[in-house]
């Protein structure tokens, strides 16, 4: 059936068979049975299809953020292309991110790279800031986010200049 735990995990072993290898991108759907072990983060709210305060204390650095995007991190370029990036290889099972940061404010990305199931159940793109309600994350990731408060500004930042 669509949208199922099992066509989830047949989606996730083909990105990441396209990326070789991807540490932290073993986790699951929302809908799916949880981990065994489960932790929390600092509360945030969500507002519509946004989060408005930012996650971190300093604000985030569109250089650090472009590093964390394109790198091993968040390895947003396996799925995302984005030209400005000037980066080699890029994928297109995502829509590409050239203009986000003119379509959509910070608090709307925010969003979306925290938890985007959030807005879209069927997604396959990572909650890179949620360790609740995964399966099959590896030992070494239970309980931690992809990406910190700290990271997820930084990339933030770096998206807001794609215009």
């Amino acid at each position: 059936m669509p949208g199922s735990c099992s066509s989830w995990r047949r989606a996730w072993r083909l990105i990441a068979a396209r990326a070789v290898v991807i540490g932290a991108v073993s986790v699951t759907v929302t809908g799916c049975a949880d981990a065994p072990f489960t932790a929390t983060l600092p509360a945030f709210d969500v507002v519509g299809d946004a989060i408005p305060e930012s996650l971190a204390e300093m604000p985030g650095d569109a250089a650090r953020g472009r590093t964390v995007m394109a790198g091993r991190d968040a390895n947003c370029l396996l799925c995302h292309a984005v030209p400005e990036s000037g980066e080699r290889f890029m994928g297109n099972v995502a829509p590409p991110l050239s203009g986000v940061g003119a379509r959509l404010s910070a608090a709307q990305l925010r969003l979306r790279v925290v938890d985007q199931s959030r807005l879209n159940r069927d997604t396959v793109m990572p909650s890179y800031y949620r360790v609740s309600g995964l399966n099959n994350v590896a030992e070494a990731y239970r309980g931690k986010p992809i990406l910190t408060a700290q990271q997820i500004e930084d990339v933030i930042a770096y998206l807001q200049t794609l215009r």
